[in-house]
């Protein structure tokens, strides 16, 4: 924040808290008035977590924008009008808004209008700043590419910009260096401009390996992770029999996809060979919508069947099926599926599952190794069928049980995870479900089936794995034994673990991007179920190509050293600080008087607040909030604590004043101690400083012993003992005011020149604003459009201007906000 240009890569490793970061400074720009509208670009499988984690932290609402949902606002608007402008605080999916060269079937107009509401209003909406997180997709293989130029318009629509990527290199210098041309073009002309000197002002960068705690010691605990094969026993030969149907099935549709080029098909057997593996109720749920869809006479192609790879890849499991199944098939394939589908059935009427029954052996051994009865348990899932097989299993068998998915709102979402926070013993979610958890009270998880992308399993695991977490993290990874799958995954385990051994990263999506790496992986398991002989020699040429990448990765990884360095002193400095405490002692003592109320239990708080709405259990301090995530952490972030502590009474001449004493005050020291608000007002420019003044019995003024019963009115027990009557308290009103305005006349000059470097600075930013948005209007191809908004974007920088001139004229003002008087009530009968 200290510098003029805040233009940065935060790139700290997987799970440091870059989304936290970012929350900061955008609370940080607001709050000194330097940004409003504010623009989060995202993938869309991290829309909802950059929601929920600003409400939580921040308290800041971002709205989602949808851009199919434009064009129907564009009905009763005007065509002019940009209706990214509708909210100050907008995030959309990064894939949504960049633009298209072309589109098969599509006109010229409807390109143009595509293009201009999607990628040209957002870009000329007068953003100041943009947050872009995955920013590494960025870079693109060429300066041409969609995604690269939504990068480069983005970069000049605000002059704030924050860029979020764990693995911004890769190994690939070109496309980091278009990156960083983003942040500041000027300074990376080329691809030999890229060192470490020039880009070290730029990068925010932590690594795991390296991160401690406020006591010094590791941030994150070591975990477990081991394969829990499922044997098939007699009573499952049914399920046996359904798995391999499917198998042949998938290979034959896969083929057939191939050979006819249809990349959608090929997709829609990926995920029947993965829902055939999760459970029963997946594939037969899955089995009866194709079969349905197989029906209709006239099916039309989907809107999946035209999606790129990149956006299909950011879909989690459920939504991809949810489209795949829509979409056209082969000749003989509803025959086919009708075939499965009865044997589905048939399975289902089993009644017996092999993973669900050696899940509920797990547990309960779980249980045991633990000694902990109540012992917690994440489950995960691909699939909402599996989730609703599993939650009604474990209940059936006293479990208590709640479930996370995709369709949740995030109301729904917070109860859930509130739930199992406090009784519940399971959670069962869909990968979408767990977007944005943070569970570190709990340490065992389980998936029950596993996505193909090792990458995608981490991210799961990584909602127990975080900051906080006080346990070994125990993940145990379902796989049924005698399948391909399980095969593929023994092997390509086996060779990723001497892969971090030799490169001394915990796992590869440390360095590489789970989305890029997604094809990889389909393609090894697609090539394990036609050839399963050949497993090892794919699982060897994937590493290969891993070892690569992470090699390069780690070689270039010099270039994102910050060095800065980690100090735990300073860590505990703030996390200690005596305000958390301050605030904690203004509200519990000053809600009774304001109708509200605040009773200790425990280590937590029951709050109710003066608009009667009630806190059940919150604490207000650093390290209570750590050790007891599940409550409510009240900062002076919250509106409600920010409404009682700026409700600051004033004091006037010839009110009463308390007589006080304060321990570790000697009893020598009397006198009227003050305090005084000191403050400058010009239009929305205000700024105040607070000055404490002593005055002893003989009129004379101390600044030090001031200070001094400052902090110890924050910190010590204060004993009240009297009152001092109006007129006698008029006398030492006015003197303690002239007190304050001979003392006070360093600070107003401060002030003074503060509010003259303010006026500068926003000058300065408001031509440097005016700079980008005037070219980013120049990527808006209508010329009558663009007229317009230059137009609009210049009687706005007028206005910003005269503001800025009209704020020079100044209003000073000196106010008491509290006097008390120090000494025993026996020396003031005196």
């Amino acid at each position: 924040m200290s510098r003029d240009r805040i233009r940065y890569l935060l790139a700290d490793e997987v799970g440091l808290g870059k989304t936290i970061e970012a929350g900061l400074i955008l609370r940080e720009l607001k709050l000194r008035g330097m940004a409003k509208r504010i623009l989060i670009v995202a993938p869309k499988g991290l829309v909802r977590q950059w929601q929920a984690e600003m409400r939580l932290h921040f308290g800041e609402h971002v709205q989602y924008i949808e851009p199919a949902e434009l064009s129907a606002f564009r009905q009763w608007r005007s065509d002019e009008e940009n209706l990214w402008r509708l909210h100050d605080q907008v995030i959309c999916s990064l894939d949504s808004v960049k633009p298209l060269e072309a589109r098969r079937g599509w006109s010229l107009e409807q390109l143009n209008t595509y293009n201009r509401e999607r990628f040209e209003d957002l870009i000329s909406a007068s953003w100041d700043l943009v947050i872009i997180d995955e920013a590494h997709r960025m870079g693109g293989s060429t300066d041409q590419v969609a995604r690269y130029k939504l990068g480069a318009a983005l970069s000049e629509a605000a002059p704030y910009l924050l860029l979020l990527s764990a693995t911004p290199h890769q190994g690939k210098t070109d496309q980091f260096h278009r990156l960083m041309q983003l942040l500041d073009r000027d300074s990376f002309p080329d691809e030999t401009s890229v060192s470490s000197d020039r880009v070290r002002p730029f990068v925010v960068r932590t690594e795991k390996r390296v991160a401690i705690d406020a006591e010094g010691r590791p941030l994150f605990k070591p975990r477990l992770t081991r394969l829990h094969p499922v044997a098939w026993s007699d009573r499952h030969a049914a399920q046996q029999k359904l798995y391999e149907a499917v198998t042949d099935y998938v290979r034959h549709g896969y083929n057939q996809a191939m050979a006819a080029k249809q990349r959608h098909i090929g997709f829609l057997m990926i995920l029947m060979q993965r829902l055939v593996t999760s459970s029963t109720a997946a594939i037969r749920t899955t089995l009866e919508k194709r079969q349905a869809m197989l029906e209709q006479p006239d099916l039309q192609p989907s809107l999946f069947e035209t999606a790129d790879v990149d956006e299909w890849s950011e879909l989690d499991g459920q939504t991809q099926v949810d489209l795949a199944v829509q979409t056209r098939g082969w000749e003989l394939e509803k025959a086919e599926v009708e075939t499965l589908l009865e044997l589905a059935r048939s399975t289902e009427a089993h009644g017996s599952d092999a993973k669900a029954e050696a899940l509920l052996e797990l547990i309960y051994k779980l249980q045991q190794e633990e000694n902990d009865p109540e012992l917690k348990v994440l489950i995960f899932t691909e699939f909402v069928p599996t989730q609703s097989m599993l939650a009604d299993f474990l209940e059936s068998r006293g479990f208590s049980v709640v479930t996370l998915n995709g369709s949740m709102d995030l109301e729904a979402r917070t109860r859930a995870q509130q739930a199992f926070a406090q009784d519940a013993r399971v959670l069962v979610s869909t990968d979408a479900g767990g977007e944005g958890l943070n569970l570190q009270f709990c340490h065992v998880i389980v998936n029950f089936d596993m996505p193909w992308n090792p990458m995608r399993v981490e991210q799961r695991i990584g909602r127990v794995d975080r900051i906080g977490q006080p346990h070994v993290v125990r993940a145990i990874n379902f796989v049924l034994e005698d399948t391909v799958e399980h095969r593929v995954r023994e092997v390509l385990e086996t060779k990723l673990a001497v892969i971090a051994e030799e490169f001394g990263v915990d796992k590869a999506s440390d360095v590489m991007d789970s989305v890029e790496s997604e094809p990889l992986f389909d393609e090894l398991f697609v090539h394990g179920l036609q050839n399963p002989d050949a497993i090892e020699d794919e699982c060897d040429a994937v590493v290969a190509q891993l070892r690569t990448t992470i090699a390069d990765s780690r070689k270039d990884s010099e270039l994102l050293s910050d060095g800065h360095e980690l100090d735990a002193d300073d860590a505990r400095k703030w996390r200690d600080h005596p305000a958390q405490f301050w605030l904690e002692r203004a509200i519990t003592t000053g809600l009774p008087a304001r109708g509200g109320l605040a009773e200790k239990d425990g280590n937590a708080w029951s709050v109710r607040w003066p608009d009667g709405s009630q806190s059940a259990r919150v604490c207000f301090d650093a390290r209570t909030a750590e050790e007891y995530p599940e409550l409510e952490w009240v900062t002076l972030e919250d509106p409600r604590a920010g409404a009682l502590i700026s409700d600051l009474p004033r004091c006037v001449p010839g009110q009463p004043l308390p007589i006080v004493r304060l321990t570790g005050l000697p009893d020598s020291v009397q006198g009227l101690w003050s305090l005084w608000e000191i403050s400058i007002a010009a239009d929305d420019f205000s700024r105040r400083r607070f000055l404490p003044v002593f005055i002893n019995e003989e009129g004379r003024s101390f600044l030090p012993t001031a200070k001094r019963i400052w902090d110890l009115l924050l910190t010590e027990q204060l004993d009240r003992h009297g009152m001092l009557d109006g007129e006698e308290s008029g006398k030492w009103f006015a003197r303690s005011k002239d007190a304050a305005i001979g003392q006070g006349e360093r600070q107003f000059s401060e002030l003074v020149v503060e509010h003259t470097e303010r006026l500068r600075e926003e000058r300065e930013r408001a031509k440097f604003a005016f700079d980008v948005r005037h070219q980013a209007i120049g990527r808006v191809g209508l010329q009558t459009v663009r007229d317009y908004r230059r137009n609009r974007l210049q009687a706005e920088f007028d206005a910003r201007m005269a503001q800025l001139s009209a704020a020079e004229a100044y209003t000073p003002d000196i106010s008491a906000v509290m006097m008390l008087r120090v000494g025993s009530s026996g020396d003031h009968a005196a």
